[in-house]
């Protein structure tokens, strides 16, 4: 694959250059965009279709701009070339910037807004604000469970920008894909030598992930390399020096972003490893060559993991969490994109054929391989399900979705190598349909993620607002409890608070006593036998702990820092029916897989002089005097 764009392709110092270029100049790029878009009175995305108007606009400038660039590339003078190519370079930054960023751009929050997952998100982005230090999101004193390269990187723009670290999600989301889809282009341009081919991946790339994973940024980060770093790791298992450094960062990078697809494509380079040196070189090089990597991308790993692995090697107990245990119904389903009815479903379908028939090439093998693998552990993950468990699955799609299409504009290519002369009329009709195939594409962007860029609209920020205008819910008290709070405590990061207000801890950097749900709690922190503790505080200050002073000490037995404040729902003055705590509890495999369930404290039990109570809207705030 690639041979015959040979006379394009890139040196490696020139690849390293461009892609230093292109991430840094797509990111800022997209960033001055977002201040841009902050000085605008765009009316909201869901109330107006002129906001819509807008994306769309600067998607079609973007994709004429890049297809008479590509154009140009075959047909136009060589002084035009640097210009070609810083448009192909920044294409990708520039459609998630017309497809999101512009939809966003009414609203404050990311994607889902704050609720469901993107809580603890906006909650370990909050943290990691607060401090350089790699705590975990919740609790105190505990290294972190979930990997935090992408959102200690956040709290560092936070930090430079001056902006809270939930505020800070939105252009530091943009901000990061921009950077890391744009990087592609240079990648591919050194992978297949052209330009336009390489242009072609990175922008279809760039879609794919704005549509399937960009709720969750460091996903879609990892997902975007996902095939050039496969092409590269078939290439480094035969020798190719600098295509195993860039593999081996590559997957030390994704390890301390999101390890799931980590697992996947660590898995992809084993079997690789296996049959290339079965069936190629018939030698033990490429599982040499394969244990290098996986050694070296495990030390760039262990910058954020290590913490949290001396923990567990050196004993601390762990319990309670099941980060596994979700089941939905695409995780039930195996993704089959080349049968949508989509652009993308045709490309896909398209990469399938190129597939088998190219299964010989070294870089097609590695896509195919690929793909073979998710696919295992996809199924895998359904049968685990058996056994109590999910291997995550239905995350995977992505993956699948990026590695046939990636194949499918290669396809496309050869198609036009091989059947169509190159010239300029032909190229120029070529040109016209992928333009308009990418503007109908891209445009629908925004409407695929409807849901998400309206929850980002109705959800209350953290400056109590909606940025649909409408009512504010609960959370526009925050910054009221935050006052209260504050009032007998000095520093909210060295506080435990007891509260069910998840997204309250997502706003303020106080630590929880208790994690929002199991599902992303960390293993060390012991949920489950958290849980029984509060429920058994709950109960007995009923009975036989209702002596206020006999409560304040079994909470001081605690075997976790207690806490020093109380955030529960209830009326103050109401002393019969108590003050309420919602225990979330697991109960998968049902869908949704975490039920809440209220419990009362006894609010005599709180009384003078060992803590302070006060009302707050619908909160009642206790505080230790």
């Amino acid at each position: 694959m690639g041979s015959e764009y040979a006379p394009d392709r890139l040196s490696i110092g020139a690849t390293l250059a461009a892609m230093a270029a292109s991430a840094l100049g797509g990111g800022a790029a997209t960033l001055l965009v977002w201040f841009i878009l902050r000085g605008t009175n765009l009316p909201a995305f869901a109330s107006s279709n002129l906001t819509t108007a807008v994306a769309t606009a600067g998607t079609v400038v973007i994709c004429v701009v890049v297809a008479v660039g590509c154009w140009l590339w075959f047909h136009g003078p060589k002084q035009l070339k640097p210009l070609v190519y810083l448009a192909c370079y920044l294409a990708p930054a520039g459609i998630v910037c017309t497809t999101t960023a512009i939809p966003l751009s009414t609203s404050r929050l990311w994607l889902d807004g704050m609720t469901g997952d993107q809580e603890f998100r906006t909650q370990f982005l909050t943290r990691l604000t607060n401090s350089w230090h790699l705590s975990d999101m919740n609790y105190i004193d505990m290294p972190s469970f979930y990997p935090s390269g992408w959102f200690w990187l956040g709290g560092r723009m936070a930090n430079l920008l001056g902006l809270p670290g939930w505020e800070a999600f939105q252009p530091w989301a943009l901000a990061s894909i921009a950077a890391a889809v744009s990087l592609l282009t240079p990648v591919w341009q050194r992978i297949v030598g052209s330009v336009p081919v390489a242009t072609g991946i990175a922008l279809v790339t760039t879609c794919i992930v704005l549509v399937v994973s960009a709720a969750e940024p460091y996903a879609a980060i990892v997902a975007a390399g996902s095939s050039a770093a496969m092409v590269l790791a078939g290439r480094a298992l035969l020798g190719a020096p600098w295509a195993l450094a860039g593999v081996t960062i590559y997957l030390g990078l994704s390890a301390s972003m999101y390890t799931l697809y980590t697992s996947v494509l660590a898995g992809t380079l084993i079997v690789a490893a296996a049959l290339v040196s079965a069936l190629v070189t018939r030698s033990f090089s490429p599982l040499i060559r394969m244990i290098i990597i996986g050694v070296c991308s495990s030390l760039i790993a262990l910058t954020v993991w290590f913490p949290y692995l001396k923990a567990v090697l050196t004993g601390q107990p762990r319990s309670g969490a099941t980060s596994l245990h979700y089941l939905p119904y695409s995780g039930a389903q195996v993704p089959l994109p080349m049968f949508s009815f989509s652009l993308i479903g045709l490309l896909c379908m398209i990469g399938l054929v190129y597939m088998v028939l190219n299964v010989l090439d070294t870089d097609v093998m590695s896509l195919t391989i690929t793909v073979i693998v998710t696919y295992c552990w996809i199924v895998a993950s359904m049968v685990a399900s058996l056994a109590g468990t999910t291997l995550l699955g239905f995350r995977l799609d992505a993956v699948i979705a990026i590695c046939l299409s990636t194949a499918g504009v290669l396809g496309l290519a050869q198609l036009h190598l091989t059947y169509l002369p190159t010239r300029p009329r032909v190229t120029a009709a070529v040109a016209v349909v992928i333009a308009l195939a990418g503007i109908y594409y891209a445009q629908g962007i925004p409407a695929r993620n409807q849901t998400a860029i309206d929850r980002a609209h109705s959800d209350t920020d953290g400056y109590g607002e909606r940025a649909d205008r409408f009512a504010p819910g609960s959370a526009t008290f925050y910054e009221a409890l935050n006052d209260q709070l504050r009032t007998r405590i000095d520093s909210p990061a060295d506080a435990v608070v007891l509260t069910d207000e998840r997204s309250f801890l997502a706003v303020y950097p106080y630590r929880g006593f208790q994690a929002m749900t199991s599902h992303y709690a960390n293993p060390l922190g012991q949920f489950d036998l958290r849980n029984t503790l509060i429920e058994h505080w709950a109960d007995s200050s009923w009975n036989e702990l209702s002596d206020p002073a006999a409560f304040k000490d079994t909470l001081a037995g605690s075997p976790w820092e207690p806490p020093q404040a109380f955030i529960f729902r209830g009326d103050a003055d109401d002393m019969e029916t108590g003050w309420k705590y919602d225990l979330a509890e697991d109960i998968y495999p049902n869908d949704p897989n975490v039920r809440f369930r209220g419990i009362f404290f006894n609010p005599a039990v709180f009384s003078a002089p060992y803590w302070d109570v006060a009302q707050v809207g619908p909160f009642v705030v206790v505080t230790l005097n």
